[in-house]
């Protein structure tokens, strides 16, 4: 009798446990069904009105697109076949397109990134629609579009581009959570998602800031809504977690591991990271901006992936750089070369990431232990943003450490330069420096590169496995991590031969070609063509 009853429990809890979880499935379908039909009639009208604008813009202008913008060509000219079969989504896919992007005006390079993918999209798919999810509630459309023509010099096809204003940003703001930061930070952007969705469901949703529970909440809402991310860098990372027992030089967080407060922190990270791990589990199409993130995002992600069936690899998509521009702008060689002088420069926002006192303390190390007589005369610029009060006091510490170094003559903080102050300091300077652990890529250290400086980058993350490599046969900079090895790279680089630093110039321009804007949007393409194919065989 006590073994029918157990067996009875069991069987009762089996089957509480399917019901469960059936609840469950249903609870969110049904309220994706409800915010489906809640936005059939938003939906509707941003289609309408990209298309009335559309026949206003070529009825006003009587221009062709491609006759606006010069550089508005196809990325692929030919319709057909499918992203399964290796081809592309037809050209007349007219769906929309959703970017999650709540900081879209912030100027950054994850926004150029964000306005590059649209553009290569509008190029292909020239009658989709793409609908950025935004908190910038300051900026219209139009003033929007215009900062990203002048920060960036990519020019947008207004009509089929809209913006849809969220309320609930603030949700995913650091200051929101002053504890537990990582995790209420992913629980608000739940509530951001949800918000967005009630302006407008799209048939593509794409993350591009690295919300990555909002993918996973999408999926719970909408089965069918193929999804994307775009990842900068994985919120948590084995590096993170293994630099809580590390020295100095491994990130903010370094040496923080230790105690009991130490060890709790170390297993809510733990905990975070399976709870990542999971969210990124039913992403359709995942791209990184590197191979260091590719490696961290499929150490988290792939083994879920692999369980949910996932067919697409995780691809790597380098961000789009400017290079073309440098490339113009400044001369290697030739009567319009700029002479140089033993210039050290490093461009970085002052965070404490960045670790600008390593690069001092380096610096001052090379002048005082002078081993090499190029190093005469030498001097470091350093030049970022200063977005706070934060900011501002950290200046002001580093210009402290400067004087205790004794090298405050030879340094210069430059402080919320104009990008043409940038592009004339990239011009005559000798060397171009890179100080952070595990830069996640690194688009300022293909600036130096396309500028023809001599690189000195941190010895980890995308500088050192995608930029700073060999390229046709010889190096094109150097690697460092401690005070000693970036003084003795410093040193080196303002020693060479003017035979081999002209040789180095040249081939690290020629590796930054492997980042262009246009290696970017044949690639992109190629990405959001898998999910076109997807969504139009789900809608079958």
């Amino acid at each position: 009798m006590s073994l029918f009853n157990s067996a009875g429990v069991v069987s009762l809890l089996i089957a509480a446990s399917y019901i469960s979880k059936w609840l469950f499935v249903l609870a969110g379908r049904t309220a994706g069904w409800h915010l489906v039909q809640k936005t059939k009639v938003c939906r509707r009208a941003i289609l309408a009105k990209a298309r009335s604008e559309e026949e206003d813009h070529h009825e006003n202008e009587r221009v062709s697109v491609t006759s606006e913008d010069p550089d508005w060509v196809e990325v692929e000219s030919h319709p057909g076949g499918s992203a399964t079969n290796g081809g592309q989504a037809p050209e007349d896919w007219g769906g929309i397109v959703g970017f999650l992007h709540p900081f879209c005006n912030a100027g950054g390079g994850g926004e150029r990134v964000l306005w590059a993918a649209i553009k290569a999209t509008q190029k292909r798919w020239p009658n989709a629609v793409c609908a950025v999810y935004t908190g910038d509630h300051d900026a219209s459309k139009s003033t929007i579009l215009e900062r990203v023509e002048n920060r960036f010099n990519i020019r947008l096809h207004p009509p089929t581009v809209v913006f849809l204003y969220v309320q609930t940003r603030s949700w995913v703001l650091s200051s929101t959570w002053p504890h537990f930061t990582l995790l209420g930070q992913s629980l608000g952007s739940l509530i951001m998602g949800y918000d967005a969705f009630s302006l407008v469901v799209p048939n593509i949703f794409i993350d591009t800031m690295g919300y990555s529970f909002t993918l996973a909440l999408s999926k719970y809402l909408f089965p069918d809504v193929p999804t994307g991310a775009y990842v900068h860098y994985p919120t948590i990372s084995t590096d993170m977690l293994s630099s809580l027992n590390a020295e100095k030089g491994k990130g903010v967080n370094a040496g923080t591991g230790k105690g009991i407060k130490g060890f709790g922190k170390r297993k809510y990270w733990q905990a975070y990271a399976q709870l990542y791990s999971r969210s990124g589990s039913d992403v359709d199409i995942v791209m990184t901006n590197s191979s260091w993130t590719q490696a961290h995002i499929q150490s988290l992600w792939g083994r879920y992936r692999t369980r949910r069936r996932k067919a697409h690899a995780v691809e790597v998509l380098f961000p789009p750089v400017a290079v073309e521009e440098l490339e113009e702008a400044i001369d290697l060689e030739g009567p319009k070369a700029v002479s140089r002088g033993k210039t050290l420069l490093y461009v970085a926002q002052f965070r404490p990431e960045k670790n600008h006192d390593l690069i001092l303390r380096s610096f001052s190390k090379m002048l005082h232990s002078p081993t090499k007589p190029g190093i005469n005369g030498a001097k470091l610029v350093l030049i970022g943003s200063v977005r706070d009060s934060d900011d501002a006091k950290r200046v002001y510490q580093l210009r402290l450490l400067a004087h205790e170094l004794k090298i405050e003559d030879e340094t210069q903080f430059i402080c919320d330069a104009s990008w043409p102050e940038v592009l004339d300091w990239l011009r005559k300077s000798w060397v171009g420096v890179n100080g952070m652990w595990n830069e996640h890529f690194g688009i300022g250290v293909v600036e130096y590169q396309a500028a023809g400086l001599i690189c000195v980058v941190n010895d980890s993350g995308g500088p050192k496995a995608d930029i700073v490599v060999d390229f046709d046969g010889g190096a094109t900079g150097y690697h460092a991590s401690t005070e000693a090895e970036y003084a003795h790279c410093f040193a080196e680089a303002l020693s060479m031969s003017e035979e081999a630093t002209s040789a180095m110039r040249k081939r690290a321009r020629a590796s930054s070609k492997r980042f262009t804007e246009e290696v970017f949007a044949a690639k992109w393409v190629e990405q959001l063509g898998k999910l076109i194919d997807i969504q139009r065989l789900a809608s079958k």
